[in-house]
């Protein structure tokens, strides 16, 4: 049992040292022996390589109670294991040669052969532990750029979709202008078939002529009768002048508002779209404000006929 604990202590102050000669501080050579069980130089340097950036690598190591490098100690050595001093006293013989050379400090030559053979190991450790974390850095970056590319695609499926959304919405918004367009211009055209029928379904002024009796011719001018009396209009002819220079004619009732005219230039004036414009008159010059649209023709001195001109805004 002495022989193996000798053995044992031995292999760790041998490890130590190597680790030692290498250039790692004593702590850390005690902690790598420690926490590898005293399983080797290489075991070692895989621990230190895999912990060298540990908070505590470079205090003091405090082994726990009970346990030294290399295993467990008793206070009290037993009866059936002789301690050293016995054993040295008694003559004891039981050390091999082999047991005896562990005790022998390596030569200059051995200890330079040692440090270069681990120095080459740790080398090739070092070599093989870049290579792990370079495939890993390109692992991360392979799925870094998969993260990327996916989130890319739902982005562009986002912007897609408010695309659709925008245009099937602008879409709809022409649909709408286009049918009050095509109302506007249905009722335009209900009010002339009105007006036609009104003005064209009555007698012809021959017939209407005849009709009436004979009227005697005066015989002198103070046989006249009292002045006739002052024509009421219900229509209004009245003639636009567009932007571009050109005219259109159009017939209103005399009670319609200014905003019908208005409406009607929008319709049929070819005006663009969007174009603000506002309507006067003229002679006498007056622009028609907002409020204006909301009086009658005729109220606004523009019956029985009227030249308005349409003014950008």
């Amino acid at each position: 049992m002495f022989i193996i604990l000798f053995q044992v202590k031995m292999a760790e102050l041998t490890t130590i040292e190597s680790l030692l000669d290498m250039g790692f501080g004593r702590n850390r050579a005690e902690r790598a022996v420690a926490n590898t069980g005293n399983q080797g130089i290489e075991r070692a340097m895989d621990w230190l390589m895999e912990h060298e950036n540990d908070p505590d690598i470079d205090e003091p190591y405090v082994p726990p109670v009970g346990n030294v490098l290399g295993g467990e100690t008793k206070s009290e050595s037993s009866p059936e294991q002789p301690t050293l001093a016995d054993t040295i006293e008694g003559g004891d013989n039981s050390l091999s040669e082999t047991d005896m050379s562990l005790r022998q400090p390596l030569t200059e030559e051995e200890k330079r052969e040692q440090v270069k053979r681990l120095e080459e190991l740790m080398r090739m450790k070092q070599a093989e532990r870049r290579e792990r974390e370079r495939a890993d850095e390109v692992d991360r970056e392979k799925q870094r750029r998969r993260h990327g590319q996916e989130l890319q695609q739902v982005r562009q499926k986002i912007q897609d979709d408010e695309m659709k959304k925008l245009s099937d919405q602008r879409m709809k918004e022409k649909m709408e202008d286009k049918m009050a367009r095509q109302r506007v211009k249905d009722k335009i055209a209900r009010d002339r078939e009105e007006r036609a029928q009104k003005f064209g379904g009555g007698p012809p002024p021959s017939t209407a002529a005849s009709s009436q009796p004979a009227q005697p011719s005066p015989t002198s001018p103070t046989g006249q009768g009292p002045p006739p009396t002052k024509r009421e209009y219900d229509e209004s002819r009245i003639q636009i002048r567009l932007l571009d220079g050109s005219t259109i004619n159009a017939v209103f009732k005399a009670q319609e508002p200014l905003a019908a005219v208005r409406v009607y230039v929008q319709v049929n004036g070819n005006t663009p779209e969007g174009q603000d414009f506002t309507l006067l008159s003229p002679y006498p010059r007056q622009v028609y404000t907002e409020l204006d649209m909301e009086k009658p023709l005729k109220e606004l001195g523009l019956v029985p006929s009227a030249v308005l001109v349409v003014s950008k805004k």
